[in-house]
């Protein structure tokens, strides 16, 4: 079909992996399941996904460190992690590693389903979207990519380039913090919260060379971008 979605699933729980390729299967998806993340990344390139959904722990190549791996030759895919962890400490890795989303296990088809449907939409978005100015720096959301006058770009994670991309599109307003974290991550609860203070950590740092630009915190309500 015309909208199917080409989804790797890497999911070393057969039953589990078995029964989300037939849900998403029935809901337009192909689905290439892989039971480690060695195959997963085997597959990845051989089949060109346009969205990858890993579990965290993995046998022969963790979620991580598959995710790792695909960043460092891919920074567009959409990336959701599967885990069964709820330390902030394993969620902030996995956002700041490259990943766009995570579901807590267990988790509703449905829900995956709408997540999924966000990243590949924004995804598709993002191809379109011309090159924005911002003081100094231009700013490629396609590519993810920030430059400075005449220096070289530098390459943003996935997570970095949409929240700059939204406090810009906001700059000079309050970014309300629920409304970006449930918009962006798809919850606002603590361990999100706690990832966005470190992406916006890392923006502040890329954006210094420009002394006029700062991410202003806004206790209480969100942050504030001004030029």
């Amino acid at each position: 079909m015309a909208n199917t979605i080409k989804l790797l699933l890497a999911e070393d729980e057969a039953a589990l992996g078995q029964i989300l390729k037939e849900s998403l299967e029935t809901r337009d998806f192909e689905v290439i399941l892989c039971e480690n993340g060695d195959k997963a990344f085997e597959n990845y390139k051989s089949e060109a996904p346009e969205i990858l959904v890993l579990d965290v722990m993995m046998p022969k190549k963790d979620g991580f460190t598959l995710a790792k791996e695909i960043r460092a030759i891919d920074d567009t895919i959409p990336i959701i992690f599967l885990t069964a962890k709820s330390q902030t400490a394993d969620v902030v890795e996995g956002f700041s590693i490259g990943g766009n989303d995570y579901l807590k296990k267990p988790f509703s088809i449905e829900e995956l389903i709408v997540r999924v449907h966000n990243l590949v939409d924004r995804t598709k978005t993002q191809k379109t979207t011309k090159i924005i100015t911002i003081g100094e720096f231009a700013f490629d959301l396609a590519k993810q990519q920030l430059k400075f006058k005449d220096e070289e770009s530098i390459q943003l994670t996935h997570r970095e380039s949409h929240l700059l991309f939204h406090l810009i599109n906001n700059k000079n307003q309050v970014l309300d913090r629920s409304l970006i974290l449930n918009k962006l991550w798809g919850t606002d609860d603590f361990f999100t919260a706690r990832s966005m203070d470190v992406f916006i950590s890392k923006l502040r740092k890329q954006l210094s060379k420009d002394e006029n630009i700062q991410i202003i915190n806004v206790r209480g309500f969100g942050y504030k971008l001004t030029d």
